[in-house]
């Protein structure tokens, strides 16, 4: 009863693309800690997606053998391409702020990262969702569907708000939180020190945020990129995952090539954990250069 329970909440609440991909992995949870200036961020482990290299996700204007090209140079395995599930968590004067939420159900691994955060659900005053897609609001619920940060405004751009809305299979998860929600407009100072900043085709009302101190920057890129190997080699291929593709593909290559020349730190949800690092160009696409050990700070 339990299990069906939870695949019921799964088809109604994250009735987004993850959700027909296979079920999320085991991880272990883990909450790994660098600064960006002054303010203390870390990054939150929530679980890792193997997602069919069956040309519905990656190149899927490209096919099957051109993906399983880039992947078995890269020394990858070439049957699926690996996408973890993270979240971004920062401590700023008067806010405990988590960016996106995890899958919620069934491996979930962001409560006990949270934990391990020293954070409990409670002292979240500020949820930022990037979009609505399940494995970014998933967890804004707990398995019996109340609200998961009780005590948080939830905080998406007012486009993504009214496109989660409209999504009629998540229909539980908008009559939970609808309480708790505040839009804004990108370009948005959302909380002191964080700014939203749209990156459009993903999803109506896509947003990254910036988060900034002083003169240190960190991009929380959103889905602006999925994986290290495709995403970064061949960023004008389709994403099955993209509302509207060739805009997708339009703000994918003009965001890589921005960082690429900037430098900027960023965090990337569905990199490798930690998902921290810079993008570098790398002939006529870009490669992933990860923060090192030394960036944490545990």
């Amino acid at each position: 009863m339990a299990v069906l329970k939870l695949a019921a909440l799964i088809a109604a609440v994250i009735a987004v693309p993850l959700a027909a991909a296979p079920m999320p992995q085991a991880v272990a949870p883990e909450a790994r800690w660098l600064t960006v200036g002054t303010v203390r961020v870390a990054a939150l482990h929530d679980t890792d997606f193997l997602i069919p290299n069956d040309g519905g996700t990656f190149g899927v204007d490209a096919g099957v053998p051109a993906v399983t090209a880039v992947l078995a140079a890269a020394g990858a395995p070439t049957d699926t391409v690996r996408v973890g599930v993270n979240a971004l968590l920062v401590k700023l004067p008067g806010h405990v702020v988590l960016i996106d939420t995890g899958v919620g159900v069934p491996a979930s691994q962001l409560m006990p990262s949270l934990a391990a955060a020293g954070v409990k659900p409670g002292d979240v005053t500020d949820v930022l969702i990037t979009h609505s897609h399940g494995d970014h609001v998933g967890g804004l619920v707990t398995p019996d569907g109340a609200q998961a940060f009780p005590n948080a405004k939830v905080r998406m751009s007012a486009a993504e708000w009214t496109f989660l809305q409209a999504n009629t299979g998540a229909a539980k998860l908008v009559a939970a939180i609808t309480p708790q929600i505040a839009t804004f407009a990108p370009g948005t100072m959302v909380v002191p020190g964080i700014t939203a900043m749209s990156v459009a085709g993903h999803t109506p009302g896509h947003v990254a945020y910036e988060i900034v101190s002083g003169k240190a920057r960190l991009l929380d890129i959103g889905d602006t990129a999925h994986s290290t190997i495709v995403s970064l080699s061949k960023p004008d291929w389709s994403m099955g995952f993209d509302s509207d593709k060739a805009i997708g593909k339009a703000s994918r290559r003009a965001e890589l090539t921005r960082l690429a020349a900037s430098h900027e730190m960023i965090f990337a949800p569905h990199f490798p954990y930690p998902g921290v690092g810079t993008i570098a160009a790398k002939g006529d696409g870009f490669a992933w250069v990860p923060a090192t050990v030394a960036s944490f700070t545990n």
